[in-house]
């Protein structure tokens, strides 16, 4: 690995490809994270490693138990609804103030890549479906602009991102997560504040519902 690469700290970039990894499932929740071996396989000292699976500890990605080394997280139940109960919270707020502020530029970029995943949905691509769907969320984000509210945002959809597309594929639920998405974005092209803030809460309700 390049140590130089972007004139990041190394350890940055191997919590990149460990994040990848993880996301990938090919260190799939509940797998010990050997140091010594992780850091022989990436071509590294073991210093950046445990850097790094630090980095990810504190998002939530992996968890260090005591005398027992650190895990890739696994979310239980009880996890996944007090996430999705902070994240309806703070989207639904995301929605409101973007409902109130967004320029008429920013809401035809929400409107674009609605279209975007209005195609993916419709090649049953879901994959692209999940990458868009990110997009159109850290748009409305971006817009409400409260950097504070948008981190714990962030960090808590890292670890959504454990289960998240296992829940696309969970049967009717692309096509309904499409027509939640047409609500929202037609509340915000109406500047409905109260309009947008619910369509967004009702989305993530639904959304953990789809993981049962």
């Amino acid at each position: 690995m390049n140590t130089k690469m972007n004139n990041r700290p190394l350890y940055e970039d191997v919590a990149d490809r460990l994040r990848e990894q993880i996301f990938a499932k090919q260190l799939p929740p509940g797998s010990w994270l050997d140091e010594q071996s992780l850091a022989e396989q990436f071509g590294i000292s073991r210093t950046p490693m445990r850097e790094a699976i630090k980095v990810l500890a504190s998002e939530g990605l992996v968890t260090i138990k005591m005398r027992r080394g650190a895990y890739v997280t696994e979310v239980a139940r009880k996890d996944l609804e007090q996430i999705f109960t902070i994240l309806s919270l703070l989207e639904g707020e995301a929605a409101r103030e973007t409902a109130a502020k967004a320029t008429e530029e920013e809401l035809n970029q929400l409107d674009y890549w609605h279209h975007r995943l209005e195609k993916a949905a419709a090649d049953r691509d879901i994959e692209q479906f999940f990458e868009i769907n990110g997009k159109f969320h850290e748009l409305i984000q971006e817009i409400a602009g409260n950097r504070w509210m948008n981190g714990v945002i962030a960090d808590l959809r890292k670890v959504l991102k454990l289960h998240r597309r296992d829940s696309l594929t969970s049967t009717g639920r692309l096509q309904n997560s499409l027509i939640e998405h047409r609500g929202i974005l037609n509340a915000l092209l109406k500047r409905d504040q109260a309009s947008a803030e619910s369509a967004m809460r009702k989305h993530l309700a639904r959304g953990l519902e789809a993981l049962k």
